[in-house]
């Protein structure tokens, strides 16, 4: 039984595009935005609306935007661009201007097309390929303190530091609450399931920041209640790693469901990942460093395994949550996380943890294919002795 805080974060849905335009019409500025080094605290603080863009699963945005870039692109980016192409979606009409970070380099071509083909305005972000140095991180500071300049001169409006340390609040919030929630899935708490949690997390992708803090705030409420709590199947316990998940693209997901298994984590940076980000001083220089310290992305090289924090994460998640099994998900031409498969698998299995890289895109043809290779996946972790049932230790995020 779907908990009543999801149904009230599907209505709040429902209702967000007339909130916009009506916004909209009153003289506020959206501002959509891409990537994983976007600091959405900084949007928020000049009055603007901050909209996470993109969508996945439709084969036909694909076709569309592979008339205005190669084919030989992540299905990710061809499809973000066929949003743009079409311009049917509620959020992509109603944007002002677009924010893009580099950390992505596919994502960061997408500015050029925006502007040239549609004559969008784009703001982008440059991020170091690592931030491991020190002129690293003083060009990112430099970058960042550019951004803001650009934005400000959307809004009309120069930064508050009393608002911006508002934001920096709000969104802490709003993260900790996440980390809550994915804390109960990963113990077995089934009045939520990690598919829910990973719906309620694409709703802040749209929702105002203050309504999604009460939402987040209700769900864990019910949850920490026990609302609605429900046995835990018994099939093995699955990680989703890899490329992004975005909203609309759930071929994954539901074979994996469907095949018995049952993923208690992730940590994609559609997922878990962006709930990570923890800000220590609400200032430019304090946001920049935080977005510096988080887990990094599969764009940025790291070449000494034993200092790569984003491996050290995956492992940790792995060990707390008593996974059974990786998946690991890549889009077609994502190169990083592809690129980064075999090491994945190699880090794994010196733990004795089974990965199976699972290579996918948008249309519909591979999807018995992949069925087949998740059901095999999930009969070789059931034969192993999966733990369903068994306690499992204290998970914090």
């Amino acid at each position: 039984m779907t908990l009543r805080a999801i149904a009230n974060v599907r209505d709040a849905l429902a209702s967000r595009p007339a909130e916009i335009e009506a916004a909209r019409k009153q003289g506020a500025k959206v501002i959509g935005w891409f990537g994983y080094a976007t600091p959405i605290e900084i949007i928020h603080a000049l009055g603007l609306i901050p909209i996470r863009l993109g969508r996945g699963g439709d084969d036909r945005l694909v076709e569309i935007g592979a008339r205005y870039i190669s084919n030989q692109n992540c299905v990710f980016l061809r499809a973000s661009i066929g949003l743009f192409a079409e311009k049917n979606d509620v959020y992509v009409k109603n944007v002002d201007a677009v924010a893009i970070d580099g950390t992505c380099l596919q994502m960061y071509r997408m500015a050029d097309l925006l502007d040239y083909y549609f004559k969008v305005k784009t703001v982008v972000l440059c991020v170091p390929r690592t931030f491991q140095t020190a002129g690293a991180r003083a060009y990112f500071h430099r970058e960042l303190q550019w951004f803001v300049h650009e934005l400000e001169e959307i809004a009309g409006t120069p930064l508050d530091p009393e608002k911006l340390a508002e934001s920096v609040a709000l969104y802490s919030s709003i993260r900790n609450t996440t980390r809550e929630l994915y804390h109960h899935v990963s113990r077995g708490r089934l009045s939520l399931t990690w598919r829910e949690l990973y719906e309620a997390v694409h709703a802040g992708y749209y929702l105002s920041p203050e309504k999604y803090a009460s939402l987040l705030h209700e769900l864990l409420a019910r949850v920490e209640h026990g609302e609605n709590t429900v046995a835990a199947s018994d099939g093995p316990r699955i990680m989703l790693s890899g490329s992004v998940l975005a909203p609309g693209d759930t071929k994954l997901i539901e074979i994996i469901e469907q095949a018995g298994g049952r993923v208690v984590v992730d940590d994609l940076w559609s997922g878990l990942s962006p709930s990570l980000v923890r800000i220590n001083e609400p200032t430019v220089t304090g946001i920049a460093d935080a977005y510096m310290d988080r887990v990094p992305h599969a764009a940025q090289p790291h070449l000494d395994r034993q200092t790569d924090h984003r491996l050290a994460n995956m492992m940790r998640l792995v060990r707390e949550s008593n996974v059974d099994g990786v998946i690991y998900h890549t889009l077609r031409y994502c190169d990083p996380f592809t690129f980064k498969a075999v090491e994945v698998k190699e880090v794994l299995g010196n733990e004795g943890i089974p990965m199976i890289e699972i290579h996918t895109e948008y249309a519909g043809s591979d999807t018995e294919a992949i069925r087949t290779r998740v059901e095999a996946f999930i009969e070789l972790l059931t034969s192993r002795g999966c733990r369903p049932g068994q306690p499992v230790a204290e998970v914090r995020v």
